[in-house]
């Protein structure tokens, strides 16, 4: 599933504080793209090798590349601006960036979260940034004991920054999922489960990762119940 970034367009400026802000709409974030049809990612599915968890031992952050990092060779890499504040600008509407950031922080913006199904405002701040995060839909633990061990440092730090395998979600939601895999979470929107697996699907294949049987049954029982 392609998930391009949405170009964002520039919607008109305000004053704040009597410094001129940014007010930028996306167009459509890349994570509403429609998914491909059932049949292709129930297709891919079965392409995914299907092993056992590999020991989390040795398993660190650190091995996943600097946090948020724009030097990967993914979208939106090299565009000057850290990985978050691009996932933020892609996946939050009414978006209100910080002067002389070169329009990428972003200081404030409202989230359709599509992991829940509601709404909330993001604000910049000591206090409230962690209360909207960035989740890897494939966690980088679970990425490690299924097949990521064998990738390179690059190939990690690529996957950990991949616009594919990054989501805005209510910090709280995000702290719920952990580092779990389709076969022990699943977001409480139901209707967001389809596409959720879809990229699950597509991260692994890209990158080379394997399922567990739990995993592969969960994603297939999920589409499933997928409208065609």
């Amino acid at each position: 599933m392609g998930l391009a970034a949405a170009r964002p367009v520039l919607a008109r400026v305000v004053a704040v504080a009597a410094v001129a802000v940014w007010i930028v709409v996306p167009v459509r974030p890349a994570s509403a793209d429609p998914p491909p049809p059932v049949a292709d990612t129930l297709a891919k599915l079965e392409t995914l090798p299907i092993k056992g968890r590999a020991p989390k031992t040795g398993y660190e952050r650190s091995l996943f590349g600097e946090s948020w990092t724009d030097d990967v060779a993914v979208a939106l890499g090299h565009n000057g601006c850290d990985t978050r504040n691009d996932i933020l600008r892609r996946d939050l509407v009414e978006v209100v960036l910080k002067p002389g950031s070169n329009g990428c922080a972003v200081l404030s913006g409202i989230l359709n979260d599509p992991y829940t199904g509601t709404t909330v405002e993001f604000e910049r701040g000591p206090s409230t940034s962690a209360l909207v995060q960035i989740d890897h839909v494939v966690a980088l633990s679970d990425a490690w004991q299924t097949g990521a061990q064998q990738l390179d440092p690059f190939a990690r730090s690529n996957f950990a920054n991949d616009p594919l395998n990054l989501q805005t979600t209510i910090g709280w939601v995000n702290q719920q999922k952990g580092d779990a895999d389709a076969a022990t979470w699943l977001p409480p929107n139901k209707a967001y489960r389809c596409p959720f697996v879809t990229r699950i699907v597509d991260v692994k294949s890209t990158y080379n990762l394997w399922v567990t049987q739990a995993e592969h049954d969960a994603i297939s029982s999920v589409l499933g119940q997928c409208d065609a």
